[in-house]
């Protein structure tokens, strides 16, 4: 995946801001967050939520790691299985994973490190085995092309009630929602076309259970849209925690929360209240909601502990960020 001059130097300066201790999991089956303890998964790029599997969170390395996907217990941070998919061609750029109806695992082969050059990409679809232990399962592969033309992305979501495949690409001044066809078809073409709007530079997104909400998030910060057939309406912006490297987000089975995960060697997934969950707060106002409206997060509650932490670590992201975009505007003149 490429990481621009200015990302890479927010890693470092993000790295120094961020306090751990404001994100420590507290091994609750996930719903308090859990660190990834398995030294083969250093670079987790996707996260998603088993309803099968209360507690269970799927997960994969970025790039070309391999054909694996593993099951990780949010309440040790440990693997309790590893799939290995046959019948597919060697991943390229794994960046995305999603669990649809009838828990079938979609996974999303769908980055660009040559910035859009690929004529095509992959997803892979696999039944979710009904026992967790490691197996060899069988994967059907689409090919995917977009109809405006090759792009880069991180972000794949299959809607749980009907099953339809989105893609949100992944472009620095903000992407589109693609959709893909009602159907997917192991063979010829699945040609996905732009239906939305996401005014964000987009690592992951989730659907909430219901399929009401989409979340979306990025390096610095996250949206959350009401979803309605492939209309977008925003609604508010989202509380993400500063992590090293933010790549994925997924809602907790029952939907209460939203979990962001990072890439690096024994990675912290961070668990906050999703908007609108009981003891969320709602939207921007009152508690410690995770999304907010307007200007200011966490409107109209007074915020403690761990929330004063994100709001304060969002004000030095803010000015982090306009340093890093006066130093790109100097390297592009020189």
């Amino acid at each position: 995946m490429r990481r621009p001059f200015a990302l890479l130097l927010a890693a470092i300066l993000l790295g120094a801001l961020a306090a751990p201790a404001a994100y420590a999991a507290d091994g609750d089956g996930g719903s308090d967050g859990f660190t990834i303890e398995d030294p083969r998964i250093t670079e987790s790029s996707g996260l998603a939520a088993s309803r099968q599997h209360p507690g269970i969170f799927w997960t994969h390395n970025d790039s070309d790691d391999g054909p694996y996907l593993y099951a990780v217990d949010g309440a040790t941070g440990r693997t309790v299985a590893t799939l290995t998919l046959k019948g597919i061609g060697s991943p390229r750029d794994v960046e995305a994973i999603s669990i649809g109806p009838d828990n079938r695992i979609y996974v999303g082969d769908i980055g660009d490190n040559l910035g859009g050059k690929w004529p095509y990409v992959w997803i892979y679809e696999l039944p979710e085995p009904k026992q967790l232990k490691d197996a060899t399962v069988r994967a059907t592969q689409y090919i995917v092309k977009y109809s405006d033309g090759p792009r880069d992305a991180e972000s794949l979501v299959v809607h749980p009630k009907t099953g339809r495949v989105y893609i949100v690409d992944k472009n620095e001044d903000g992407g589109h929602l693609y959709e893909g066809p009602a159907t997917l078809s192991p063979s010829g073409s699945n040609v996905f076309r732009p239906v939305a709007t996401v005014d964000l530079w987009a690592t992951d997104a989730a659907f909430s259970p219901d399929g009401r909400q989409l979340a979306v998030r990025g390096y610095l910060g996250g949206i959350l849209y009401d979803f309605d057939g492939g209309e977008l309406r925003k609604v508010g912006r989202l509380d993400v925690p500063l992590q090293r490297q933010g790549e994925s987000v997924t809602y907790s089975a029952d939907g209460s929360k939203l979990l962001y995960g990072s890439e690096g060697v024994q990675s912290e997934v961070v668990a906050e209240d999703a908007p609108g969950s009981d003891g969320s707060g709602g939207l921007g106002g009152g508690g410690n909601g995770s999304a907010s409206q307007g200007g200011s997060g966490g409107a109209g509650g007074s915020g403690t502990g761990d929330g004063d932490g994100v709001k304060y670590g969002a004000l030095a992201v803010a000015v982090v960020c306009a340093a890093l975009f006066g130093v790109r505007r100097l390297f592009r003149r020189s």
